[in-house]
């Protein structure tokens, strides 16, 4: 329609055009190459799907990658996507099965096979970065294929598998580009994704669309120029001077609150969002947090309505439990053990523990990611204000902090969890299964028995009653301290739609839905 539009105008202003470059005029004609700036405040830990874990990345990987599966926008279950089949063998859930598109391309022109994507998912679990997604695959036990099918057998019964399919840590690479037991590290990604990776620096990412591209997505937009910003002050600076066309995650919370979808010059989306943030404790031994009745003393002081009015102005929610609200199986859990701040019961918790007061520890947070400074000022001072906690807070680049909780050199450190798949499981076995990709050091018996029984049932909702278990097994043990629930915030220039597709709590992140209106 907006091609037949156009013609039409450009007949009646032929004389025009000639005069004064009527290029201007016809914006439609030129948007097909016009790239579309996008802002962020994220920032990509690695290109390679084996060595990333974090919301960054997997944006990206969400765009030159394809896996076997994948979401649509406010999916609760994964669709096919570089499949043409996938199924369950039998009734035991431990035999998934998938059949490749005939004729998918990587960007050297070598047509996919089975052996690419079996190469993919051992070299995940090969490699076991530590800040990588190896954890998310922990029943998986072996992959076979042969020509287009691939088959997985897990070691347990697993409904969830389909859901991880679909996520980063089932990218598909080509295995002629990427080393076996080692991460790429040539700033390159060869992927089938709807958009070719065409360069990279740590500020930006340019992104062209695939014309080889087979999927579920359709009418892939724009180029698109991710812009990655230092903080927030900086990402609203760019936002301002119309350096970029959308901005997400995150603008300061006081741009979020003064927002209103009635202003002209922008679009607004605010959608609730899954993106939680916690403070985690490393309960090792050699760890202030290792005796639990210091960690509930911790959670018995914690106010979370002034964290979130104060330094997010509103913009998230209190959150009291592992698993957020609107997820299945969302408790309180958190709430029904404190209530309210506690500082008396927090102090017979530490003299019931034996330990000297104040506590000392150390609070690690990433530099520029959103208000993680003001946050921890605030959680240093409320913990302060009772005299039993002493905290030193301590700043470290996103890249760095991730290796220095990884390693188990920070005593609590503040985290934000973007759900993989809009599923509880998303909220479990990763956060606080054995092993998890918090890197704290928890194990429970109790709550890993919990995530395995809550993956044996294909209807999700009866797995409930195992997830409100789990959320009060965490409560009472403490491994981390759920903080708040984040709204999600997309703003656009008037220019572009599409932007409302971008995030949706499937975890994942649609580039090619923007386009120049």
């Amino acid at each position: 329609m907006r091609s037949v539009r156009l013609r039409i105008l450009a007949s009646l202003l032929v004389l025009a055009i000639a005069a004064i470059g009527g290029w201007q005029l016809l914006p439609a004609q030129r948007d097909g190459n016009r790239t579309i700036g996008v802002g962020t405040t994220d920032t990509v830990t690695s290109l390679d799907p084996a060595g990333a874990y974090d919301a960054g990345s997997w944006a990206l990987f969400s765009n030159v990658f394809q896996s076997l599966l994948t979401f649509e926008p406010g999916g609760a279950a994964p669709v096919l996507d570089a499949a043409q089949s996938c199924e369950f063998v039998g009734n035991a859930l431990t035999v998934y099965r998938c059949t490749l598109r005939q004729g998918l391309k990587f960007p050297s022109g070598r047509e996919v096979t089975g052996k690419d994507v079996k190469y993919s998912f051992d070299r995940v679990k090969r490699i076991n970065a530590n800040v990588g997604p190896a954890a998310l695959l922990d029943t998986l036990q072996s992959v076979s294929a042969s020509g287009l099918t691939v088959s997985f057998r897990l070691s347990s019964p697993d409904a969830t598998f389909p859901f991880k399919m679909a996520t980063g840590a089932g990218a598909i690479v080509d295995r002629t580009k990427y080393p076996t037991n080692r991460l790429r590290t040539d700033g390159g990604a060869d992927g089938t994704g709807p958009y070719t990776l065409a360069s990279y620096t740590d500020e930006q990412v340019h992104l062209t669309p695939n014309g080889d591209y087979q999927g579920v997505a359709q009418d892939i937009g724009s180029p698109v120029l991710m812009r990655y910003y230092k903080d927030s002050a900086a990402l609203q600076k760019a936002w301002k001077a119309r350096q970029v066309d959308v901005v997400t995650r995150t603008l300061p919370p006081a741009t979020l609150a003064e927002l209103s979808p009635s202003d002209p010059d922008q679009r607004v989306t605010e959608a609730d969002s899954t993106e939680t943030r916690n403070l985690v404790l490393n309960v090792r031994a050699n760890s202030p947090f290792q005796d639990r009745r210091v960690r509930q003393a911790l959670a018995a002081l914690i106010n979370r309505e002034k964290l979130v009015a104060e330094v997010y102005q509103g913009t998230t929610d209190p959150l009291y439990s592992v698993i957020p609200a609107g997820i299945t199986g969302h408790t309180t859990s958190f709430f029904d053990a404190n209530p309210k701040p506690d500082p008396q019961r927090a102090r017979e918790l530490l003299d019931e523990a034996g330990v000297g007061m104040p506590v000392r520890f150390t609070y690690g947070y990433a530099e520029g990611r959103g208000s993680a400074a003001a946050e921890a000022a605030e959680l240093k001072q409320q913990l302060e204000a009772s005299g039993l906690f002493y905290v030193t807070t301590k700043a470290y680049e996103w890249t760095a902090f991730q290796q220095r909780y990884a390693d188990g050199k920070l005593d609590a450190y503040g985290v934000g969890w973007v759900a993989d798949y809009p599923d509880p499981d998303s909220f479990s076995g990763p956060l606080v299964g054995t092993g998890g990709s918090l890197n704290n050091g928890y194990s429970s018996e109790q709550a890993d028995r919990l995530i395995k029984d809550s993956q044996r049932y294909e209807d999700r909702s009866r797995a409930a009653t195992d997830f409100k278990e789990l959320q009060e097994v965490v409560a009472q043990d403490v491994p981390m301290i759920p903080l708040w629930q984040r709204k999600e915030y997309v703003l656009s220039s008037g220019e572009v739609g599409g932007a409302q597709y971008l995030s949706d709590g499937t975890g994942v992140f649609r580039l090619w839905r923007l386009d120049w209106i």
